[in-house]
């Protein structure tokens, strides 16, 4: 099994630090990286979840919190308390914004210390996994984090349209230039699974996500339909693989989930014991 990376003084409890990111927005980006991190703390670890889109911080709706966190003295510094639900400790810009708060209107500097201080002053304690949520695109926030935590790897977002796909590319570039392992790619919205008959009706073309992972060699982690199920768990704040976990969504994200988690952690999951391979993995991250 690889060693987990080494944090920084910003995360020293943290073990993986996982980015999930996209090109461009609207891809579901953010419905991927909570129900992915919902998904790995079902399997019994230890889950951050850090929403670092400092202009559109969706996370708190997501995961269903609007309250505001506290602070706690630890060795004469104060440090942020995260929020938890679903399993996931959880920070956001959201949380420290009152209600109908006017737009963040930021240069590039704020934005990147916002992300270093949503790092370093929360109190994360011991994680297996922190999970977070970048902004689209190719901004301050992903070169901030690259630079100041040892990334494990990121996870790239794409619906199958052409558009996307060369926006996909462009922030898979990003992350290789700064020489951030590429975990691999997610394709949202495959197909429309319609409510009434169960049908799935492929509304951009097929197959893109693994097209492009096979170009840019790097591994293609599954992909998640359009659902209307999916929309209305999170506009509920509870991630589908919670609100409907037998259902055909909630399997894809836990089957992307854990294909993170082998990636991650070196142990590939046998085909039959999964149970067995989940309790080898918390032995061997000390739990």
């Amino acid at each position: 099994m690889e060693v987990p990376q080494a944090g920084t003084e910003l995360v020293p409890g943290v073990k993986y630090i996982v980015a999930v990111g996209s090109g461009k927005g609207g891809v579901g980006k953010s419905t991927v990286a909570v129900n992915v991190a919902a998904a790995i703390a079902q399997d019994g670890l230890r889950v951050g979840l850090l929403d670092a889109d400092i202009y559109g911080p969706s996370i708190p709706v997501m995961i269903g919190l609007n309250a505001s966190p506290g602070t706690r003295d630890v060795d004469g510094r104060k440090l942020i308390q995260p929020l938890e639900r679903h399993g996931l400790k959880t920070m956001s810009l959201g949380f420290l914004l009152p209600p109908g708060a006017p737009p963040i209107i930021w240069r590039g500097p704020m934005v990147g210390s916002a992300v270093k201080q949503m790092l370093g002053d929360v109190e994360w304690g011991k994680l297996d996994y922190l999970v977070v949520d970048l902004p689209p695109g190719t901004g301050d926030a992903q070169l901030t984090l690259a630079q100041v935590v040892p990334l494990t790897g990121a996870v790239i977002v794409m619906t199958s349209q052409d558009v996307a796909l060369n926006i996909a590319n462009k922030a898979l570039g990003m992350f290789q230039k700064l020489n951030v392992p590429i975990l691999g790619i997610v394709e949202n919205m495959g197909a429309f699974v319609c409510p009434a008959c169960g049908t799935a009706t492929p509304i951009f073309s097929r197959g893109a996500g693994e097209r492009i992972a096979r170009e840019m060699q790097v591994p293609f982690l599954g992909t998640v339909p359009l659902d209307v199920a999916i929309v209305d768990s999170g506009d509920a704040g509870v991630p589908i693989v919670i609100s409907a976990p037998d259902s055909g969504p909630a399997g894809a994200f836990r089957e992307i989930a854990r294909a993170v988690v082998a990636q991650t952690s070196g142990e590939t999951p046998p085909a039959g014991d999964q149970q067995g391979w989940l309790n080898k993995l918390r032995g061997n991250l000390g739990q």
